[in-house]
């Protein structure tokens, strides 16, 4: 596991306005937190340098863009074996239908969430990622029915 970087409450409160406004500029941030704007860009490119920082990106809503449904699926693999977790993460990871893919303890291996257009375009995400799969034993659905909280904010 990577050793924590040594951040201090200058660093914490730039971590907290980015995450909520990766636009902010230099300037405004120093100004809320008491730094001048090119102290806040010299912090930001250690932060990024360090991978506290790790994307910058626009978070876009998937019924804006014809992806109205979403699910959880929890997958349960056939054999725990590092090659195949591997490339069962791989495959996830490429997947532009998965959000977000979890290894996981408990009753399954994996835990994605997935976007789709309609049941349809769901089905065909099974059939590529999961029922092709020989290494995947089973794997559960639940449809999301509302996106009440939806985030990758930490508290710092």
């Amino acid at each position: 596991m990577a050793e924590e970087p040594l951040l201090d409450d200058f660093d914490r409160a730039i971590l907290r306005r980015v995450q909520r406004d990766a636009r902010a500029t230099g300037e405004d941030i120093g100004a809320a937190i008491g730094l001048s704007a090119a102290a806040v860009q010299r912090r930001l490119k250690r932060l990024r340098q360090l991978g506290v920082i790790t994307a910058e990106v626009a978070v876009v809503d998937p019924a804006a863009v014809g992806q109205a449904m979403s699910f959880i699926v929890g997958v349960e693999m056939e054999r725990e074996r590092a090659d195949v977790l591997d490339a069962f993460r791989r495959q996830a990871r490429t997947d532009p239908n998965v959000q977000q893919c979890y290894y996981v303890t408990g009753g399954t291996d994996f835990v994605l969430v997935v976007v789709a257009h309609d049941m349809a375009d769901f089905e065909a995400f099974t059939r590529r990622l999961l029922l092709e799969n020989e290494n995947i034993r089973r794997y559960t659905t639940n449809v999301v029915m509302a996106r009440d909280k939806v985030g990758l904010v930490v508290p710092v």
